[in-house]
């Protein structure tokens, strides 16, 4: 398959900016969703010595991918312990 994009690339010099945007979304969507799989407290892989996750984190834990007017590390503590 790569030889055969290669070999449309020599044919097409103007396809070029094409492959190098779809790889590059491919390649930033794959990353993406490896983040959300291993840093997202949604998610629990171990569920025998961390079954909740998202109890644990604290008050001051940036857990988005992207806050605007937010500074985490200024936050207290709302709510109760469980």
């Amino acid at each position: 398959m790569l030889r055969q994009i290669l070999s449309q690339a020599k044919k097409h010099p103007s396809l070029i900016p094409l492959f190098v945007f779809i790889g590059a979304g491919g390649t930033g969507a794959a990353l993406y969703v490896m983040r959300l799989a291993l840093f997202n407290p949604d998610v629990s892989w171990d569920k025998k010595n961390n079954p909740e996750p998202w109890n644990k984190l604290g008050p001051n834990d940036q857990y988005k991918f992207y806050s605007v007017n937010v500074d985490y590390s200024k936050l207290k503590k709302e709510g109760p312990d469980f």
